[in-house]
C-alpha cells in the first residue's frame, strides 16, 4: 500500500501575519502556545504597538504577533527566516518594549504584565545541540548559592510563586535544528513549523485546525498571489545568504593565501612554488613582491 502523502499548508509566518489574527482562528495559536507552554492556553486578543507593525524595510524577513492570554500576561510570539547575528540582543529589547508599552502612565509597578517572549527562528543561533530553549530570571547567591524566593506577602499580593514569574520568559525554537522525528506532541508542532505540513497520526492541540485553515486551496485569488509573492521572496533571500556566505569563505581563504604567499615570499620561495601552494596567480605574486620591496 503507497504511503498518504500529508497536504502542504500555508507557512506558518505567512499565516500569523495574515489569516491568525482573527478571532475565528486563535484555536490555532492556542494550540501552538498550549503545548509549548504547558498549560491551556486562550488568548483574550491581539495587542497592537510599534512592535508588531508592518514596515515597508521589514516586510517578509520578520514576523510578530503580541497577544493577550486569559491570565493577563503579554505573549510575544516572533519569527525570524534570515541569520542576524545580533537577535539574542533583538529578544530581550522585543521583551522589554512589550513590559513597558503594557504599564500605563501612573500606574505602580507591581502591575506590569508577565512577557512571554516566543521565538522561532530559521537559522542556527548561539551554540547548543537542542532546537527548543527556555530562558527566565533568578537570582542564585553568592555566597549560599540559593536562589532568592518571594516572601509569602509578595506571593499572595502578586499571585506569583517564584521571582522568576515576575520577569519576562523566553522560549527559542531553533526549526531547522529539529530532525524530523516527532516524539511528542510540541515535537509535531516542530515539524509543522519546519514542514508546513500535519501527519494524519499528529494529535497536538491546534493541528488539527490548522490543517484545515491553513489549507492553501482555501486562499482567495489576492491571498494566493501574496503568499506566492512571499515564497518567492523567502528563496530569493535563501540564495542570497548562501552568496553571502560563499563570498565571505572566499574572502577569508583570499587572505590566508596572501598570507602565506607573504610568508613564502619572506623565505624567498620561487614564484611557481608559491603559485602552487596559494592558488594565487603569478602576476599577484609578482605585484606582492614588488610591494615587498
Amino acid at each position: 500500500m503507497s504511503k498518504t502523502m500529508s497536504k502542504k499548508l500555508i507557512r506558518f509566518d505567512w499565516a500569523v501575519k495574515k489569516l491568525l489574527r482573527n478571532k475565528a482562528n486563535f484555536v490555532v495559536l492556542e494550540g501552538f502556545l498550549s503545548e509549548l507552554l504547558f498549560e491551556d492556553i486562550k488568548i483574550q486578543k491581539i495587542l497592537e504597538s510599534e512592535s508588531n507593525q508592518e514596515t515597508d524595510d521589514d516586510k517578509y524577513n520578520r514576523v510578530d504577533i503580541l497577544t493577550q492570554n486569559s491570565k493577563n500576561e503579554v505573549v510575544i510570539i516572533e519569527i525570524q527566516n534570515t541569520y542576524e547575528i545580533d537577535y539574542f540582543h533583538r529578544m530581550a529589547y522585543g521583551a522589554s518594549k512589550a513590559l513597558t508599552e503594557n504599564l500605563s502612565l501612573g500606574q505602580p509597578y507591581s502591575e506590569i504584565k508577565k512577557v512571554i517572549s516566543i521565538n522561532i527562528v530559521y537559522f542556527d543561533l548561539g551554540q547548543g545541540k537542542d532546537y527548543v530553549y527556555k530562558g527566565v530570571t533568578s537570582f542564585q547567591g553568592l555566597h549560599e548559592k540559593d536562589l532568592l524566593q518571594l516572601s509569602s506577602k509578595q506571593k499572595e499580593a502578586f499571585t506569583k510563586q517564584s521571582v522568576s514569574d515576575i520577569f519576562p520568559e523566553y522560549y527559542l525554537i531553533k526549526v531547522n535544528q529539529f530532525n524530523d522525528v516527532a516524539k511528542d506532541t510540541l515535537d509535531e508542532w516542530v515539524y509543522f513549523l519546519k514542514n508546513s505540513e500535519v501527519k494524519d497520526e499528529f494529535k497536538a492541540k491546534g493541528l488539527a485546525e490548522a490543517k484545515e485553515v491553513l489549507d492553501v486551496m482555501r486562499l482567495d485569488k489576492e491571498q494566493q498571489y501574496g503568499y506566492n509573492r512571499y515564497l518567492d521572496y523567502l528563496h530569493v533571500k535563501a540564495s542570497e545568504a548562501i552568496s553571502l556566505k560563499i563570498e565571505a569563505e572566499e574572502q577569508v581563504r583570499h587572505t590566508r593565501n596572501l598570507e602565506i604567499a607573504k610568508n613564502m615570499l619572506q623565505d624567498n620561495e620561487p614564484t611557481e612554488k608559491i603559485a602552487k601552494y596559494t592558488g594565487l596567480t603569478v602576476l599577484a605574486i609578482e605585484q606582492l613582491r614588488l610591494e615587498k620591496q
